[in-house]
């Protein structure tokens, strides 16, 4: 299958076509690096170096004779979309738009989309289902919604099959750990190494859905090849498990320092999973005890 990974340098992008490659996918990455590393590339697929949010013709001829695109570029995470509302809309909403029509105009089947748990703010009830009304809290869920938006009124106005994965905090190998934009297991492994306490923000009783990388990855393959999907329907990716931020520090070890909570976080996650295995025949194979020591391993000097 020939396909595009609009985001295949960054952290689930690059965990994404090391797969499809190993599967023989004729693989284009498309990214301008900015957010992505060019380390993660892997070597047996193509690079066109373009950016999403300013550049649809060039854009359009990257994804020219692809069957599938997996859009994975974002601006990610809730406090950048704070500081810089606009900049984040650039790269989320009218780049997800510019790929969309780009797909479109290159004759592409299908996209799969990465979207976020963030989409559903805070919920009276456990598990989040994909029914619920949405009630983003911040400018990236709002971002992120608005892309779901555009990907159901493609497959509705244009015929391009679009899926939308809405991806529970991922984790794993290749995640984010520099930077200010950092999920919290980074942010705990980088004190630890540093010999710093752990800071948890309030109790540490909120909770979210730890998924890890390759259980999102084998989500995305297999959206690209199921007769059940494709009109732009949401669907949860997730562990389907209900962790606090407490317990990751607890998993990680060392002494903890509890700070102020920041106001713009969801206080409990947890992903109904019921419609990835009826749509995809998915479900989530390494659970945060496994996952945590996979990464312990690979920080191998902090779980000594």
């Amino acid at each position: 299958m020939k396909v595009a990974v609009v985001g295949g340098a960054g952290f689930i992008g690059s965990n994404l076509v090391d797969a499809l490659v190993e599967r023989g996918d004729d693989v284009v990455v498309v990214d301008n690096l900015s957010t992505g590393y060019r380390r993660n590339l892997n070597a047996a697929a193509a690079l066109a170096e373009v950016d999403v949010a300013t550049d649809s013709e060039r854009l359009t001829s990257a994804l020219h004779g692809r069957e599938v695109v997996f859009l994975t570029a974002a601006m990610p995470r809730v406090p950048r979309s704070i500081e810089d509302p606009v900049g984040t809309h650039a790269v989320n909403v009218t780049g997800v738009l510019r790929v969309l029509k780009a797909a479109v105009d290159a004759g592409v089947r299908r996209v799969i989309y990465s979207s976020s748990s963030s989409v559903y703010g805070d919920q009276p009830t456990l598990p989040l289902t994909e029914d619920m009304v949405p009630g983003p809290l911040n400018p990236y869920a709002c971002q992120k919604l608005m892309g779901e938006i555009y990907a159901r009124n493609f497959a509705h106005t244009y015929g391009l099959e679009t899926v939308c994965l809405r991806y529970f905090n991922v984790y794993g190998p290749r995640q984010v750990t520099e930077g200010t934009y950092r999920l919290v297991i980074s942010i705990f492994l980088d004190q630890r190494r540093q010999g710093e306490p752990l800071t948890i923000h309030g109790d540490g009783l909120q909770t979210r859905d730890f998924t890890w990388v390759g259980d999102v990855v084998r989500a995305n393959v297999l959206a690209a090849g199921s007769n059940r999907v494709g009109r732009g329907e949401p669907i949860n990716i997730g562990a389907g498990q209900e962790v606090s931020v407490k317990r990751i520090a607890e998993l990680i070890g060392g002494p903890v320092v509890n700070v102020a909570p920041r106001g713009f976080d969801e206080r409990f996650k947890r992903a109904s999973i019921e419609r990835a295995r009826d749509l995809l025949d998915w479900e989530p194979r390494v659970q945060i005890e496994e996952g945590m020591r996979r990464i312990l391993e690979l920080n191998g000097s902090i779980a000594s």
